[in-house]
């Protein structure tokens, strides 16, 4: 399988995902857009994107590129010039769609660009902009949007360019999932996954979790975008929990509990999200435990290195799934966080 190398940041070939975002505020205003990104940064963002709308944008990417440490993708519409303007000021990629760009002298253009720059650049379509051939050919269906974004592809490699990211998102996370299937059944270029317009923060996350991680349990996707509404912050935060949730990054504490039932006599619930919080920064594979009830606590959470189980009287702390101590329940939350920051410390 192909790679493509956007800054430092290596994707594709077996090369862990990586989570993208986009800022939402002008790019000329560099500190606002330079504060962001370090924002999203600091949440475990990888890559960003930036739109560049008119040429103060591409003019303010450099002066961008030296406040932040992660790069920088240019998305550009409709104007070769800005997308040739955002490369030379130090773009790490850009995004475009040749279909919008022009003429074929245009496309030749940004091709020679991103050649002598040694940039890569990710092309691909969305139910907005399929092909009309391929619309009347196919309808909308995930055969348009792949053969359309495949389209997108030859117009690039006809000049030469061969670091392509490829993407075909829809807002209908079971189109999307069987356009991606089906792109990658016909390319070995890297994909960005994504369910675009995936909506406001709740339903965003709902759309995004089912439709990118159905493709990443399947093996499908080497950098992803959690789309939500309004402030991006959030995304690289719910990207790196579904990266997590599919098991393809195990550096981390992960915190189960249980639903809690009528056998369950005490704040379960509560704890296991003091503990979530505590151990957040721990970039270690750790296995923790909540759980409502003596009964099935410890036989339930067996492969935990530790967890905790209670009753109004007492709780247990166990580890691998064996009684380690009984302690006072008014004892019990200060002894776990005792033994978390123990395993902490030995890391």
């Amino acid at each position: 399988m192909k790679t493509c190398k956007i800054g430092n940041v290596v994707i594709g070939g077996g090369n862990k995902i990586a989570v993208q975002s986009m800022t939402n505020i002008k790019t000329e205003k560099v500190n606002e857009v330079a504060s962001q990104i370090n924002a999203l940064a600091l949440n475990g963002c990888d890559i960003v994107r930036v739109a560049v709308k008119d040429e103060g944008d591409a003019l303010a990417v450099g002066k961008i590129k030296q406040l932040v440490k992660v790069p920088i993708v240019c998305d550009i519409h409709f104007d070769y010039k800005l997308a040739i303007k955002s490369i030379e000021n130090g773009a790490d990629k850009v995004r475009i769609n040749p279909g919008n760009i022009g003429c074929e002298e245009n496309v030749k253009k940004v091709a020679d660009c991103l050649k002598m720059h040694k940039i890569p650049v990710r092309v691909g379509s969305n139910t907005g902009s399929i092909e009309k051939e391929y619309l009347s050919k196919y309808g909308k269906n995930e055969i348009s949007l792949v053969e359309s974004a495949l389209k997108n592809v030859s117009a690039l490699e006809k000049y030469g360019v061969s670091d392509i990211v490829i993407s075909t998102k829809a807002s209908d996370v079971p189109l999307t999932v069987k356009a991606y299937r089906y792109l990658k059944s016909k390319t070995d270029y890297p994909l960005h996954l994504g369910v675009t317009e995936s909506g406001t923060y709740e339903s965003g996350i709902i759309k995004s979790s089912a439709g990118i991680g159905a493709l990443l349990v399947d093996g499908i996707g080497d950098t992803i975008r959690v789309s939500l509404a309004g402030d991006p912050l959030p995304e690289p935060i719910i990207a790196k929990k579904i990266i997590r949730a599919c098991g393809l990054d195990k550096n981390y504490c992960e915190v189960i509990a249980c639903p809690t039932c009528g056998r369950t006599e005490w704040d379960s619930a509560g704890l296991a999200k003091k503990v979530e919080d505590l151990t957040a920064t721990i970039n270690r594979p750790i296995k923790i435990a909540v759980m409502g009830c003596v009964v099935n606590g410890p036989g339930e959470a067996k492969d935990c290195d530790i967890g905790i189980a209670g009753s109004k009287d007492y709780c247990v702390i166990f580890k691998k799934g064996e009684i380690y101590k009984k302690v006072a329940f008014n004892d019990a939350e200060k002894e776990f966080i005792r033994e978390i920051e123990e395993i902490a410390k030995s890391l």
